[in-house]
């Protein structure tokens, strides 16, 4: 009896030890891994691509650098042409798939003439006259072997090395996490935990072989996601260790639209066929949640099917962006912008009958950015502001569930133990967490609702420190600072639409999620996208990465992308 009593004394000691090497170990190996990861996509060179050249009539070329170009007088024009009878956007340049080319009118004053003749939308051959405000030029689009040669001459994004050293460090985090939680957690837990952790081992190295088959070596935004779907998984194993294999499923699926998205966006005309049926799918979710949904906590945004509960409106956040995405000659079409204002007002007004006024925050976010990036007008954008400060009102008055988390709003601790219980166990927990946390199933916050979701941010501050859950802020803010460095070299204002507005919707969610945590902003309990708990968010996150991937245009960089010179399709 006396030898089990040290043998266990010694397990012990041994435990903590590894639990104090981890606290420490953990933020290292994690700060090693997102620096190699976010440096190269915030630094990488920024090398436009040269589809063909516009011939002008004194002698000068004008490089066409994208797949969709306007061309007038505007200093904000891809081809600026100073000149008085050139319309401020006188015509779009389009690119397609093929290497076909065709001029658009944008509602010119003097209209497009093409071999002399006007024109709405026609066909551009390399010895086609085009006229433009009486501007005369050809197009010369570059050659296939010019194109295949200036392919090879771009930087290309990353080596294959490189990916393979970030997962081995990831896979170092991932199973120090599985032996912290082996040494302070059940034995009826250390199943679904180790399948849970193992699983999202498995899949980040599947998804890397594939890239590697497909040739591609950039594999730093895939790291970041699966980076955060391991903190979030380490919150499950915390809180509900049960429901690791369920989350797993979820990242299985989430993959597979991640990749089923990337390969539609292949194609643009391919991409504007899935738009018309995302259309459709984002209002067919809420409508069918409206009908047949179940409500908690004052919202009816749930579907319980089967015993599993859905969260349809992740899947129309992705569905949206779809349908806000839009190539260049259709952005100038007043007819397009409106019939997208009205389906952003026909899908705020189904979340705001379903009470789900969080969500419908990040779908009106949403549409600000689409708005902007379509139009170009801030005038549009402080208009829709400003309706949306009259819509708040009449939803405050008319929803009480709304105006209850607006009156605990920066009065939490009037009411600690009710209203404002959530919140103050968080930001108390993460006080005791510190830096380096407390370790792995330590932490007091597991006995609280919704701690691997709603609040599961504090939940990986108390457990691992505020150092690691700030990395996970920060991959999220790397992902739309990569965006932003990407989206002006994209070939398509329908890939930088996209990304854009994808990339808004992780960070509003961040914001919403952990600002309200932390009592800065009003508690919504919006999800932390790849780290809170639940199945949909993790499909919907997944697909909104497909639209920051695509926007990639680094060499051999993203799927998305077709290899010249290499039959991949």
């Amino acid at each position: 009896m006396e030898q089990l009593n040290i043998l266990a004394q010694v397990q012990s000691l041994v435990g903590d030890s590894f639990l104090g090497f981890l606290r420490i170990a953990a933020p290292v190996v994690a700060v090693l891994l997102l620096l190699r990861c976010i440096l190269p996509l915030l630094t990488f060179r920024r090398e436009p691509e040269i589809w063909a050249w516009l011939n002008m009539p004194d002698g000068s070329q004008i490089p066409i650098t994208h797949w969709e170009n306007v061309i007038g007088r505007s200093k904000s024009c891809d081809v600026t042409i100073d000149f008085s009878t050139v319309s401020r956007n006188h015509a779009v340049l389009t690119r397609y798939d093929d290497g076909s080319w065709t001029i658009t009118d944008a509602g010119s004053k003097d209209g497009v003439f093409v071999n002399g003749k006007k024109v709405q939308i026609s066909a551009v051959h390399p010895r086609s006259r085009i006229s433009i405000g009486g501007v005369e030029m050809h197009l010369q689009p570059i050659s296939e072997k010019q194109e295949i040669k200036q392919a090879k001459l771009r930087t290309k994004a990353a080596s294959g090395w490189d990916s393979v050293a970030n997962l081995m460090l990831l896979s170092v985090l991932q199973v120090f996490m599985v032996l912290g939680f082996l040494l302070s957690g059940t034995e009826e837990s250390m199943i679904p935990i180790i399948q849970g952790f193992g699983g999202i081992l498995l899949c980040q190295w599947l998804l890397y072989v594939f890239y590697a088959i497909i040739h591609r070596s950039s594999f730093e935004v895939e790291t970041i996601a699966f980076f955060l779907c391991t903190m979030g998984m380490a919150a499950i194993a915390t809180v509900k260790p049960t429901e690791a294999i369920k989350q797993l499923i979820a990242l299985v699926l989430g993959i597979l639209v991640f990749l089923l998205i990337g390969w539609s966006l292949r194609d643009l005309e391919r991409a504007k066929k899935f738009r018309y049926l995302a259309v459709v799918a984002g209002v067919g979710f809420l409508v069918v949640t409206l009908l047949f949904g179940t409500e908690y906590y004052g919202a009816k945004n749930w579907l319980i099917i089967g015993g599993m509960s859905l969260q349809p409106s992740e899947l129309s956040k992705v569905c949206f962006v779809f349908a806000g995405a839009s190539t260049m000659d259709r952005i100038m079409q007043k007819r397009n912008i409106i019939m997208f204002i009205s389906y952003s007002v026909v899908i705020c007004g189904l979340l705001a009958l379903m009470n789900d006024f969080g969500t419908a925050l990040i779908f009106f976010c949403s549409f600000l950015i689409i708005a902007y990036l379509r139009s170009g007008s801030v005038g549009t954008v402080a208009l829709a502001i400003t309706a949306l400060g009259f819509a708040g009102v009449i939803a405050l008055r008319i929803a009480p569930h709304a105006l209850s988390r607006f009156a605990t709003w920066r009065h939490i601790w009037e009411d600690p133990f009710n209203a404002g219980y959530q919140q103050t166990q968080a930001l108390m927990c993460i006080a005791s967490g510190g830096l380096f946390g407390l370790g792995p199933g330590r932490g007091m916050l597991q006995r609280i609702f919704a701690a691997d979701s709603d609040i599961a941010f504090a939940t990986i501050s108390e457990e691992w420190g505020l150092i690691m859950a700030l990395l996970t802020v920060l991959c999220i803010v790397a992902l739309a600072c990569f965006v932003l460095r990407t989206a002006p070299v994209a070939r398509s204002s329908f890939y930088s639409i996209g990304a854009c507005t994808a990339a808004g919707v992780l960070v509003v969610q961040t914001m919403l999620n952990c600002l309200g945590t932390l009592d800065v902003l009003p508690f919504t309990g919006v999800p932390f996208p790849l780290l809170s708990n639940g199945g949909t968010s993790m499909i919907g996150a997944w697909g909104l990465l497909a639209f920051v991937k695509a926007a990639d245009t680094r060499q051999n960089a993203s799927f998305a992308v077709r290899l010249k010179g290499r039959d991949d399709a």
